[in-house]
C-alpha cells in the first residue's frame, strides 16, 4: 500500500488502517507543501494526555521503526497522539534542498508541525535526527513542551550559552555501551538547564532498538509527568 505514494506530484489522502488492536489506528501521508514528507500517525481511541509526541529517527532507519518496535502503538494505548516522520532522503520522503542548511532544516521541523496542527509536542530525536531537531531547538523551543535526545549529532555546533537558554524540559537519554556519540553529545546536553539523564544498562548507540521495553518505561515516565 505505501508504495503507492511514491512519486506522487502531490500529497495522497490520508490512509488508516489497523494493527489488530481496536484502540490502535495508524494513518500514513504527506504533509502538504513542494517537499512533503511522509508521516505515520497515531491517534488514540480514547485520548487523555495534551502532549503529542513527535518522532524522528537515525541514519539506519526510518518512521516504521517506531511502527516495528511498538512504539506507536504503547504511545496510542495510553493516550498519546504520536508522529513519526521520515525525514527528507529517507523511507518515503524525497531527498529536498530546503534541508542544506540549519535554517532550512529548522523551517522543515516548523512547517510539519503547523501542517499536522501538532501542538504541546515533546521531539524525539536520535542520532542522525539532531542534525533536524538541534537547529529548531535552538530557534524555536517554546514551541516545544519536551525534548528527548538520544546520542544525537550536531551538538558541538552550538555553545554553552545556546543550551543554557532553552528551558525546554529534557529527557537525554543513551546506551551505556554507546561509549562515542552518546558521551560527546552528552557534553553539551548537560548545559541544557532543565534536564534529567538515564543511562540504558547493555545497550548500544541505538539503545531504544537493543532495550526497547526499558525505553518505552522511561519514555512514558517523561511523557506522564510532563501531561
Amino acid at each position: 500500500m505505501l508504495l503507492l505514494y511514491v512519486g506522487l506530484p502531490g500529497p495522497p489522502e490520508q490512509t488508516s488502517w489497523l494493527l489488530g488492536d481496536p484502540n490502535v489506528t495508524v494513518l500514513v501521508g504527506l504533509t502538504p507543501g513542494n517537499s512533503p514528507i511522509f508521516y505515520r500517525e497515531v491517534l488514540p481511541l480514547h485520548r487523555t494526555h495534551r502532549v503529542e509526541v513527535v518522532l524522528l529517527h537515525g541514519k539506519a532507519f526510518n518512521s516504521h521503526t517506531w511502527e516495528q518496535l511498538g512504539t506507536l502503538q504503547l504511545l496510542s494505548r495510553r493516550g498519546y497522539r504520536a508522529v513519526a516522520l521520515d525525514l527528507p532522503g529517507f523511507g518515503n520522503s524525497a531527498p529536498s534542498k530546503e534541508v542544506s542548511t540549519e535554517a532550512g532544516r529548522a523551517e522543515l521541523l516548523k512547517r510539519i508541525l503547523r501542517d499536522l496542527e501538532v501542538q504541546n509536542a515533546v521531539l524525539v530525536s536520535p542520532s542522525l535526527s539532531g542534525h533536524y531537531a538541534l537547529p529548531f531547538l535552538m530557534q524555536s523551543h517554546h514551541q516545544l513542551r519536551g525534548f528527548v535526545p538520544i546520542a544525537p549529532t550536531s551538538t558541538q555546533n552550538y555553545n554553552q550559552e545556546q543550551f543554557w537558554a532553552v528551558k525546554t524540559p529534557t529527557l537525554i537519554l543513551y546506551g551505556e555501551l554507546d561509549h562515542k556519540l552518546a558521551q560527546e553529545s552528552l557534553q553539551q546536553l548537560r548545559h541544557l538547564p532543565n534536564h534529567s539523564v538515564v543511562k540504558i544498562h547493555n545497550a548500544g548507540h541505538a539503545c531504544y532498538l537493543h532495550k526497547p521495553q526499558d525505553f518505552h518505561l522511561v519514555l512514558l515516565d517523561f511523557l506522564d509527568h510532563l501531561s
